[in-house]
């Protein structure tokens, strides 16, 4: 075995630490630099071959596929599906800007200015002021909870989360354009509409209590621009109700295609349980309410009382406003609140259904 030089320490075989702390022991840092132990070879290109992979399989996908997208029932769906989304698409870019215009530039206390004291002249008044000044469902959830921190009386502020979003007049010309040459499916829905927001509305003066309703927090930073609550309120709401209608739209394609018309037929053919089942697909669907009506035109099997309960039903009881109204309001406010909305809903669908057919 050759002898070591004098003066040099026994060799150790060299680590991942030592490799990586090359170049640094001559430096005075405290800290190692930002470039230590980074690799100083290529950048590895992992994401741009996962990147090619996946363009090779839509490649090999559109290939393989294309014949079998020209059937009949493909290319219904896509027509149904495109002109849903197309005809509601302008509705919901207006409601969504003006509803975000009335969040950031009119502030709650101009409600408060013109709304009577006396909650249960305030209910009617709240129901009205609904139709006049619109907002979504994602937009009434907040302004509602401003209203009620800035000491409108709940029940008053509640109708108003009700009926902005269900008679607004973005919502009533949409409705009027999808139910063309029917004025009467556009009257049902503004009278059963706002007849179940104000009898809510009076249930909750004569019923609710103050410890079912949780104080909401503020939902905008008090220190920002109104410019600036309008862009951020623009691009949440128009997030989520895009979403939405797409779900809508893609859900309606697929009940009309998908779905056995025998199926359909039978369900229909029920007057209870047809208003029912479209009561439920509301809630389910969460769509908005600037697009409810293609959505519900769309479903010509069904009759206009289970069309009417989808677009009364839906922008008062759906998945999405039960999520808001927990968030700003409690848990305890929702599991009160929602079955009360459901049931007068479902009733006015009835009642002026009934009228209409």
């Amino acid at each position: 075995m050759p002898e070591r030089p004098p003066g040099h320490a026994p060799a150790t075989p060299s680590s991942l630490g030592d490799s990586l702390a090359t170049g640094w022991d001559g430096r005075d840092d405290a800290l190692p630099p930002s470039d230590w132990g980074r690799p100083t070879g290529p950048r590895r290109t992992a994401t741009v071959w996962m990147f090619a992979v996946f363009i090779m399989a839509l490649a090999l996908g559109n290939a393989w596929l294309t014949d079998r997208l020209t059937s009949e029932a493909f290319l219904a769906w896509a027509t149904i599906f495109t002109a849903i989304s197309l005809q509601a698409l302008p509705f919901l870019v207006f409601g969504v800007a003006l509803s975000a215009a009335l969040t950031a530039f009119v502030p709650p206390s101009f409600y408060q200015r013109i709304m009577p004291r006396n909650p249960k002249l305030g209910v009617p008044a709240a129901g009205l002021a609904g139709g006049v000044l619109p907002g979504c469902e994602c937009a009434s959830v907040p302004i509602a909870g401003g209203l009620v921190r800035r000491g409108i009386a709940p029940a008053v502020a509640l109708t108003f989360l009700l009926s902005a979003p269900a008679i607004n007049p973005v919502v009533m010309v949409a409705t009027a354009v999808a139910f063309a040459g029917q004025p009467e499916m556009v009257a049902a829905r503004f009278v059963a509409s706002l007849g179940a927001a104000v009898v809510v509305g009076w249930f909750w003066v004569r019923f609710g209590k103050a410890d079912w309703l949780r104080l909401p927090r503020r939902s905008h930073d008090p220190s920002a621009s109104k410019w600036q609550v309008f862009r951020e309120s623009m691009v949440h709401d128009m997030m989520h109700a895009g979403g939405y209608l797409v779900v809508g739209g893609l859900a309606a394609a697929c009940l009309n295609v998908l779905v056995p018309r025998e199926w359909l037929l039978t369900v229909a053919g029920m007057p209870i349980v047809s208003v029912l089942v479209l009561a439920l697909l509301a809630i389910l669907l969460s769509i908005c309410s600037e697009a409810d009506a293609f959505v519900a035109v769309s479903l010509t099997d069904f009759s206009p009382t289970a069309k009417l309960a989808f677009m009364v039903v839906g922008p008062m009881v759906d998945l999405k406003l039960m999520a808001m109204q927990a968030g700003t309001f409690g848990w305890g406010f929702v599991i009160r609140f929602v079955p009360l909305c459901l049931v007068v809903a479902l009733f006015f669908s009835f009642l002026i259904g009934a009228l209409i057919t």
